[in-house]
């Protein structure tokens, strides 16, 4: 697998998917910008980038910042992008506004760009691939509080304050509850998306309630250093996630998670790919793929049951069956 050297000014960590002998189409390069190297969810949506680049002959750029989610590392890489000039680009962005100047110089040099995961509140896309976070947020909260009876202590755990995809998972959850007066929230504090962040907020939390029933956590890394507290404080508690990562699934089957919403990373990885590779055909991309919300739990996780590698991406007619 043939790779391309790092750029130490930057801090890039680049890696070119395509093998030895397998032609591209008039040399199409995708440049794909994700947030960090330790979340699995951005680990999938690259494995997801690679499957499209290879299934639709085309070569795979990644950038990812050494130190995860900088804004500063993440629009030096758009910099470095517009100079090296690639058939098209897709960006998960590290902030909604943050990154708006860095997309509008992309948009200057006439680069489609596609915009995935978390929705930038500005510059011009191809098309915007994502999930439909609120709702995720909403019916993982609901199938949480059920499974509590309608009563009893929760708290939340959120991701990054000021991401979109935060504040609408959040808000799902905080709807939910409106449906069950007999729940009270105990607390809600950020986990910033990351296993240890949450383990520690966890830790705190327990120490200060000692009956905590429910844990709803705005991703799978974060339910799981949750889960991993409350095992070493041997505490028990339901807890939720979303994103359905290959991690997540493993604690669902041991009844450890109770679920998680469909985030789909490496669906959003073949997808934003596939529709920027289009684009660059002059073929036709929705502007919007919003994936159906799903909640994976122990009746319905083997299809999720395969780790991200060892997964194909659909081809664009079975994908846009799966758009809301």
């Amino acid at each position: 697998m043939k790779r391309i050297t790092r750029r130490a000014s930057l801090g890039l960590a680049i890696a070119m998917a395509v093998p030895a002998g397998v032609a591209s189409a008039d040399d199409e390069t995708i440049a794909f910008l994700t947030k960090n190297q330790t979340n699995p969810y951005f680990q999938s949506v690259r494995l997801g980038a690679d499957s499209a680049a290879k299934m639709m002959k085309a070569k795979i750029i990644h950038y990812v910042p050494t130190k995860p989610d900088s804004i500063p590392e993440q629009l030096s890489q758009l910099e470095d992008i517009i100079v090296k000039k690639p058939s098209a680009v897709a960006i998960i962005p590290v902030d909604q506004k943050a990154l708006i100047p860095g997309v509008e110089k992309v948009n200057a040099s006439k680069i489609p760009i596609v915009n995935v995961g978390d929705r930038l509140a500005g510059g011009s896309f191809v098309a915007f691939v994502g999930s439909a976070d609120y709702e995720l947020g909403l019916n993982v909260g609901k199938y949480l509080l059920k499974a509590m009876g309608g009563k009893g202590n929760v708290v939340i755990i959120e991701g990054v304050k000021g991401t979109l995809t935060n504040a609408d998972r959040t808000r799902g959850f905080t709807d939910a509850l409106k449906e069950f007066p007999n729940v009270k929230v105990l607390a809600q504090q950020p986990g910033n998306y990351q296993r240890l962040a949450a383990l520690q907020v966890m830790e705190n939390l327990m120490q200060a309630h000692p009956q905590i029933d429910g844990v709803m956590a705005a991703n799978d890394s974060m339910a799981t250093g949750v889960i991993e507290a409350l095992d070493g404080a041997n505490r028990k508690a339901l807890v939720i996630g979303i994103n359905a990562t290959k991690e997540g699934v493993d604690f669902i089957k041991t009844g450890k998670l109770l679920a998680s919403g469909d985030y789909n990373g490496y669906l959003q990885g073949c997808i934003g790919t596939m529709a920027a590779i289009r684009a660059v055909r002059k073929e036709s991309v929705p502007k919007e793929f919003v994936m159906k919300p799903v909640v994976v739990d122990k009746s319905n996780y083997q299809p999720y049951d395969v780790p991200a590698d060892k997964r194909s991406c659909p081809t664009w007619d079975e994908a846009m069956k799966l758009n809301r």
